[in-house]
């Protein structure tokens, strides 16, 4: 019997109609005599909403953290009684989202109290979002006839104590769902999973990182052993572009795992840039499909890197980032320099997206998110204190509203010319390019640009993108 691990994103539970369209999916699945796996997000908006209710607890807010609590409650308990008709199931899955309201209402007053609130009180707050949806979900799917019942990952996904990005414990992980998870399907359960969360070791409650439902929904796949990994969303797939960039933008019929952990990684918002990991040397096929047109097929991400007539397949950003800039002529020939720096920006909690250094060693330039540029800086100069002291080093130059720009495509690697005619197009089309970073893989080719020319260059490349298609 074939085993599909599928994951619904935030936007695909956020509301009745959405739900309606989830119900829909599984059961064509189930009557085509799939065993399914369902892993879902939060509804849309509550998982935000949860965090501004840890901050108006922090600040003293009480009421607004109870009308954050009570608006849940109506959100989930609308969607209950439209699915579900009067009766003891309904009465159970009512009582069980009060008693999560009531556990967030807790939570928050302790915050209250306190006048702060940890990382370990947020990611159990932020949990609340996946324990509701799930039982909606699976209240929804049981009122169709099918044999669903929710389950919380903190029972099956183990991870360290990193909270708000926490990793997984693999031998662990994959022990508690082969021992509590496999028997049930064997027993013809849909199991309905929240995304995003596990605990520890010792039950204390754990997140991924933001996006993390859909690693989670890949954790699953794998330690299951599933046939295939659909991750359902809202747009037709993975594209060649940001649409609200460049209209023109168009599905991917298929892209390679690599291809898709660059275009993750690089600010393609479809996937979490951990999704292929727990999947990766299984050879197990993913497809992202679009929960609102599930006629589309979508786009199957697979091992092989598929030649193309378009060399380079898409082109994708991120932004808000800051450009560090670490430089001094007395760095020549000294070690150790650049890893202390990119030792002291972890440390400060930065995570560098992109590196470039001059041959001459005289300087070398890097990307991390905006928010963490000053800490950064202050941790660089903090540990290069007595180069710095001496002239070795320069201070630490920032360069804000910058964004990286990434042209992917296997079908860059050995292909001569490809960065050429990239860097030919940008200046062309009048954009000036700060820094440039192309990895030994040759599947990407990553550069600096500020943010006015950002939308200039993503329609140029895109063009490179699309001339063979079109042609």
């Amino acid at each position: 019997m074939t085993t599909v691990t599928m994951k619904f994103g935030g936007t695909s539970v956020g509301s009745p109609e959405a739900i309606q369209n989830v119900v829909s999916i599984i059961s064509e699945a189930v009557g085509r005599g799939e065993r399914v796996i369902i892993v879902v997000s939060a509804m849309s908006g509550v998982t935000d909403s949860l965090i501004t209710s840890v901050k108006e607890a922090a600040a003293g807010n009480k009421w607004s953290y109870l009308s954050t609590g009570q608006k849940m409650r109506d959100r989930h308990e609308e969607a209950l009684n439209m699915f579900t008709a009067p009766g003891k199931d309904r009465e159970k899955v009512r009582h069980e989202i009060a008693a999560i309201v009531t556990q967030h209402a807790e939570l928050c007053q302790a915050v209250n109290i306190l006048g702060e609130a940890t990382p370990r009180i947020i990611d159990s707050v932020v949990s609340f979002g996946e324990r509701l949806s799930c039982r909606v979900v699976a209240a929804a799917l049981r009122q169709q006839g099918i044999y669903a019942a929710a389950y919380d990952a903190t029972q099956l996904v183990v991870t360290d104590d990193r909270f708000g990005g926490a990793g997984v414990l693999w031998e662990e992980t994959t022990e508690r769902i082969q021992d509590r998870l496999l028997p049930a399907l064997e027993q013809g359960v849909v199991p309905v999973i929240t995304g995003f969360i596990g605990a520890t070791l010792d039950g204390h409650v754990t997140t991924l990182g933001r996006g993390g439902s859909d690693y989670s929904g890949a954790i699953f796949a794998g330690c299951t052993n599933s046939d295939e990994l659909i991750i359902w969303t809202d747009v037709d797939g993975v594209m060649t572009t940001d649409p609200r960039l460049d209209k023109r933008a168009r599905v991917l019929p298929y892209v390679s795992y690599q291809e898709i952990g660059e275009l993750a990684f690089y600010g393609a918002k479809v996937l979490h840039p951990k999704t292929v990991q727990p999947i990766l040397n299984m050879g197990m096929p993913l497809r992202v499909r679009n929960t609102f047109n599930p006629k589309h097929p979508g786009t199957l991400i697979g091992e092989d890197s598929e030649p193309s007539e378009t060399v380079i397949k898409a082109v994708t950003s991120i932004r808000n980032v800051a450009l560090l800039t670490v430089s001094g002529k007395g760095m020549i020939g000294v070690p150790g320099i650049a890893g202390r720096t990119f030792l002291a920006t972890a440390k400060a909690g930065g995570n560098i997206l992109m590196i470039s250094q001059a041959s001459s060693e005289q300087s070398f330039c890097f990307v991390v998110l905006d928010e963490n540029a000053d800490a950064a800086r202050h941790a660089i100069e903090t540990e290069l204190a007595a180069e710095i002291a001496r002239d070795d080093v320069d201070l630490v130059d920032i360069m804000g509203e910058v964004a990286v720009l990434t042209t992917v495509g296997a079908g860059m690697r050995g292909t001569p010319g490809v960065a050429g005619r990239v860097f030919t197009t940008m200046g062309d089309s009048g954009v000036n390019v700060i820094a440039i970073a192309q990895g030994a893989s040759e599947c990407s080719i990553s550069f600096v640009v500020s943010e006015t020319d950002l939308k200039k260059a993503v329609v140029a490349l895109h063009d490179l993108a699309l001339e063979s298609v079109l042609a």
